[in-house]
Formats: C-alpha cells, sequence, structure tokens
C-alpha cells in the first residue's frame, strides 16, 4: 500500500513530501541519500526488493524529501545557513515528521528505526542521537558523519554541534544520555569504490566512549558505494531486527 502526503513546513519554510509504504510493522525512516526525494527509494528499486517484508505486515517505510541535504554541496547560501537548515530538519523530523508516522500506526509511543545510506546515514544517526525517546534503533549505511568536511566551518553558529552526533554527542549527559544507552546503532560499509570506513570508525568510538550500544561492520572490499550494496544489504537487516523483535521475551524464573 502506497501512500504520499504534502504540506508546508514553516520550520524549512518549503513544501514537503513524505511517502509511505506497506500496511502494518515495524516502523523505519529512510532518510535519502544528498539531494533525493520522498520516492527515489522507489526509483532506485529499494522499495521492490523489501517488498517481502511490506507484504508480510512486518514493516511499514516512510521516506521524506531530503531538504537539509540539498544544501550540503549548494553553494546558494552560507555556511552558516546550512548548519541552520540541517538543525531545522531535525526539528521538523521531531515534531512534524515523527507525529505523522505515530498517528499513521495509531501509536502514540511507538519507537521508529532510522536508516539511510551516505547522508542518509548521517541523518539517521544523528535523529537517533537527539531524539532517543522517538528513535529506538538506527542502521548507517556507507555513512558520511563529519560534515565540516562537506560544509566547512562556520563563522559564528552553534548550530553544526548540535546537528552533528560526532560533535553533540561527546556533550550528552543525564536522562537524555540514559535513554540512548538503551538504543542501538549499527555502522555498516563497504571498502569498495567511494567508500571510507574510517567515518564509521570515529562515529563508533565516540559513541562508545559515551557507553551507547553500537557496532561499526564492513560489509569488504567487494561493497562500492552505490545503491547495489544497499539494496543487497538492507533488506537482510530489517529481516533479522525484526525476527529478533518479534521473539518472546526471556521470563525471570521464580521459585
Amino acid at each position: 500500500m502506497f501512500e504520499k502526503v504534502s504540506w508546508y513546513s514553516q520550520r524549512l519554510q518549503c513544501d514537503t513530501t513524505m511517502a509511505r509504504w506497506g500496511f502494518s510493522g515495524q516502523p523505519v525512516l529512510v532518510f535519502p541519500t544528498a539531494g533525493g526525494d520522498a520516492e527515489e527509494i522507489e526509483r532506485f528499486k529499494m522499495i521492490y526488493v523489501l517488498e517481502p517484508l511490506l507484504s508480510a505486515g512486518r514493516v511499514k517505510i516512510y521516506s521524506i524529501d531530503s531538504v537539509a541535504g540539498r544544501e550540503f554541496f549548494s553553494n546558494q547560501h552560507s555556511v552558516e545557513h546550512r548548519y541552520w537548515i540541517t538543525n531545522q530538519f531535525h526539528q521538523y523530523i521531531k515534531h512534524e515528521v515523527a507525529p505523522a508516522i505515530r498517528r499513521d500506526c495509531r501509536s502514540n509511543d511507538i519507537g521508529i528505526w532510522a536508516t539511510g545510506a551516505s547522508i542518509g546515514a548521517f541523518h539517521s544517526v544523528a535523529v537517533t542521537c537527539r531524539f532517543p525517546d522517538i528513535f529506538h534503533r538506527a542502521l548507517g549505511m556507507s555513512g558520511s558523519y563529519e560534515l565540516l568536511r562537506f560544509i566547512g566551518h562556520p563563522k559564528a553558529n552553534d548550530f553544526w554541534r548540535v546537528s552533528s552526533p560526532l560533535h553533540f554527542v561527546p556533550t550528552l549527559s543525564g536522562p537524555h544520555l540514559d535513554t540512548l544507552r538503551t538504543r542501538y546503532i549499527h555502522l555498516a560499509t563497504g571498502e569498495g569504490k567511494w567508500e571510507n570506513i574510517g567515518e564509521s570508525f570515529r562515529m563508533g568510538q565516540t559513541l562508545g566512549k559515551k557507553g551507547i550500544p553500537n557496532w561499526v561492520e564492513s560489509w569488504g572490499k567487494e561493497w562500492d558505494h552505490d545503491w547495489v550494496t544497499w539494496r543487497a544489504k538492507l533488506p537482510k537487516y530489517l529481516d533479522e531486527w525484526t525476527q529478533a523483535a518479534a521473539q518472546p521475551k526471556a521470563v525471570e524464573a521464580r521459585g
């Protein structure tokens, strides 16, 4: 079942779109690559390879326009504006997209999983670290996590510090960190063409130093930074994770 909705976001100051595939199951928000839109994953056949999970009612897939991703490589605005829109994009996810997903799932508190490739991996990890009360698990595929490499260093604003998990995770403490320590972040990448596993290791080390459960996985040198790779990998993770989530939890024996 496919459905698409659009609305004007005051936070982003533009029209936005959210697409959904599936009728029941674990909600998964898929962030597009850098400049992708809400239907990118269908054009690149990701929905096709996820069809068995969708038809079985095990997952509901959601995606949105990558408004912030488009700005990463744009020279039309200042560095400061690009960091500002990245923060606004995350606030849009928290206050507009996540509530829409939960309404669609008829649950006020269902945990959402986040995933994406390349820049989409950055956003999936960022929103999970920023909003662990909403996002319970993240899968970053072929992730690019260092914003400074793409955008540069701003002269005077702190939006990059609150948007980039490499930079804000070390500052976390208190109940926010306690909640995040109950979540899980999987950082997976190939080592073929256009891949850089070093960014995933750096992200994993940053999470690990704060006691946040994570795992860095290499797919090997035969896997490139490409849709062929991501189509092969995402269905396997979602299959394994939804099976594990469906297993009954062990009950402590009492004498």
